[in-house]
């Protein structure tokens, strides 16, 4: 009987374990990280809305408009989007970034800076959001990194 209590209690969790749902990196202090990865996927968030972007464009102007793929592709948008600002917020900003760091406020700000770059990728299909996000997180890197020798 107490193995069956203990097995209902974490099946929520192993569901959510199972489905995928629970992808991101575990806010307990693991000491797992891979912070030059997690650069890596928002750089490949980055290049997903650009290219939404430009489908989108593109679908637009095509008669008849495929509303199909033209909401698909708007789905994608601000999902990789909604990527960006997870890792950000859940990864650096929640775990990785504390206030007793050398530049802190400096690596705060260019990360809230990244945020409302991906919330105008939502809101729009203007590329100049996306060169935006890459020159911020070209520069995060380089002030969480330090400069890279070539």
């Amino acid at each position: 009987m107490k193995q069956m209590t203990i097995l209902l209690t974490l099946m929520p969790a192993l569901i959510l374990l199972w489905s995928g749902a629970a992808a991101a990196h575990c806010e307990i202090p693991c000491g797992i990280y891979d912070d030059q990865m997690r650069i890596r996927l928002i750089a490949e968030d980055i290049t997903t809305v650009e290219k939404a972007m430009k489908r989108i464009g593109d679908l637009s102007a095509e008669k008849p408009i495929n509303y199909n793929q033209l909401v698909r592709w708007i789905s994608n948008k601000e999902e990789h989007a909604t990527k960006i600002q997870h890792t950000v917020t859940q990864y650096f900003m929640t775990q990785r970034i504390n206030p007793d760091q050398e530049k802190y406020a400096e690596k705060v700000t260019l990360l809230h800076q990244m945020l409302i770059a991906a919330m105008k990728c939502k809101q729009t299909t203007d590329l100049d959001h996306v060169t935006t996000l890459r020159t911020l997180l070209k520069k995060f890197e380089t002030l969480y990194f330090g400069p890279h020798e070539d």
